[in-house]
């Protein structure tokens, strides 16, 4: 199957383990020197609406990704997920 990294921006992600739902892909960090995709990103959930804001972002590094599907993207983390706040610049 081929497929397109803007593609990802429609699958869902969800941890095996937990069975939580991470979110729906919205950006993705990679390695300039070496090409290799590093992590995916998905935005923390919105607070009140999103009238105040959102939590920090999950970042799934691409090690724990276990399989990507037509429509769902499972990954599975031994540790408690890395979150941050959003950067400005986006690649999709």
């Amino acid at each position: 199957m081929i497929s397109c990294f803007s593609s990802l921006r429609y699958k869902e992600v969800i941890d095996v383990h937990s069975g939580f739902r991470l979110g729906y892909v919205c950006d993705g960090e990679f390695d300039d020197s070496s090409g290799q995709i590093l992590s995916l990103i998905t935005p923390g959930r919105a607070k009140f609406f999103g009238i105040l804001g959102r939590e920090d972002d999950y970042v799934i590094p691409w090690s724990a990704i276990v399989k990507i599907g037509s429509d769902i993207i499972l990954v599975e983390h031994k540790e408690t997920l890395q979150r941050r706040k959003r950067q400005k610049s986006s690649w999709f």
